[in-house]
């Protein structure tokens, strides 16, 4: 019995659904990138209020689950990047400079997506205070502070979330370059899939 006949024509097995092939990115890629999309755009609205304003009630209930949230990238970067990993030799491919540069870039964007949230963990261990982000003790509070594990969060965190912020700025920009100018629409990869 041919492939066709035991799926009914016209429709892909379900694996084919929910896992990239060389086309466009499945379900499960889609939904990780439109989600963490969503929740980073959340976390830079905070930051970026809290620059404009300084500390008001808007700032306090948009940057209110600045650590939570936080915390929940870290551990959706980490699925991600595993699931891209398995995925990787299916994924659609990035041809010539212009597809260097974007794995450069992607590169650089998950890199970012680590040490961000990596260097806020580290430091909030090391200031001692409990950390339970939905209610689950990650962190156990303490009397005593660790300097060493607090600088590296106080001096980079802040600096490092801004320049990932104007990476993902330039990734947005070139998806719709690539949609206007060169009429390449890599965007529908992830959008309709």
């Amino acid at each position: 019995m041919s492939r066709i006949s035991t799926m009914g024509a016209g429709r892909e097995p379900a694996s084919a659904v929910w896992r990239d092939t060389p086309e466009r990115y499945g379900r499960v890629s889609r939904a990780f990138h439109w989600l963490m999309a969503a929740l980073f755009a959340w976390q830079f609205a905070g930051a970026l209020l809290y620059v404009g304003l300084g500390d008001t009630a808007v700032t306090r209930f948009v940057g209110g689950s600045h650590f939570t949230l936080g915390a929940t990238l870290f551990a959706l970067v980490l699925l991600r990047g595993a699931w891209g990993l398995a995925n990787l030799s299916r994924r659609p491919p990035h041809r010539g400079r212009l597809g260097r540069a974007a794995v450069a870039g992607h590169a650089v964007i998950y890199a970012l997506m680590i040490v961000v949230p990596g260097l806020a963990l580290l430091r909030q261990y090391g200031s001692g205070k409990p950390f339970t982000p939905y209610g689950l003790p990650l962190m156990p509070g303490r009397d005593s502070k660790i300097d060493w594990l607090v600088a590296p969060g106080d001096l980079l965190h802040h600096w490092l979330a801004f320049l990932l912020l104007a990476i993902l700025a330039g990734h947005v920009a070139m998806a719709l370059l690539h949609r206007a100018l060169w009429k390449d629409d890599v965007l529908a990869r992830m959008t309709r899939g």
